[in-house]
């Protein structure tokens, strides 16, 4: 049974170890909702655990609602060259940043309009790096309850717990902070370069599977 995930900004490990792992349907018909990972992921800085967030052009008036396909980014504020700078100070050291930089890069110097599109193209250009592939399927309306699909729309949420344990794997501010779970999967590449496809793929998602 193929499970039902939302296309986010640089999704977390537990999402790409699903796309490693099991068929997935992308959800592209829902309504676009704040505090999620539809517009934000997490890294690990110098001072710990830091969020990246897009700015989106938010609908007001008699409009209400807005699906999650037409929300579009703000671009006036300069959050490209702001997250990547981010992303250049805190993996910077690490193994395999400059690996990897090339193929990122592109992402930061282009205007996207629609976030839906960004997160797609950001999605594939990792998929690329760890050599996953990713789903081509989408959703082409909204099921409140999907009965032909394993529905894991929650991981979503940056509040929720996903209940999944993480194998321990060097980060460059471990000594300093800890072991920080289920980051953006920007985390583990930079960090573990090759050994990351193995590491998505390896990892137990026993509790989201039953």
């Amino acid at each position: 049974m193929p499970f039902l995930i939302h296309p986010t900004y640089f999704p977390t490990i537990s999402v790409f170890s699903l796309l490693a792992q099991k068929e997935c349907i992308w959800e592209v018909q829902d309504n676009y909702q704040k505090q999620t990972y539809r517009n934000r992921c997490y890294i690990c800085t110098d001072q710990g655990k830091h969020m990246l967030n897009i700015p989106i052009q938010h609908v007001g008036g008699n409009q209400g609602r807005q699906l999650y396909k037409e929300v579009r980014v703000d671009n006036e504020y300069k959050w490209q060259r702001q997250h990547w700078r981010t992303l250049q100070t805190a993996y910077r050291t690490s193994p395999f940043f400059e690996y990897y930089e090339d193929d990122l890069a592109p992402l930061f110097h282009t205007n996207y309009k629609f976030l839906l599109d960004f997160n797609f193209e950001a999605i594939e250009i990792i998929g690329d790096c760890l050599q996953v592939a990713i789903p081509v399927k989408k959703t082409k309306e909204y099921y409140v309850q999907p009965t032909d699909m394993k529905d894991v729309r929650f991981l979503v949420s940056a509040k929720k717990s996903v209940g999944v344990n993480f194998p321990l794997y060097t980060q460059v501010f471990g000594q300093r902070h800890g072991f920080l779970d289920n980051l953006s999967i920007l985390d583990l590449l930079f960090n573990e370069g090759t050994s990351a496809p193995a590491y998505l793929e390896n990892l137990s998602l026993k509790t989201l599977d039953e």
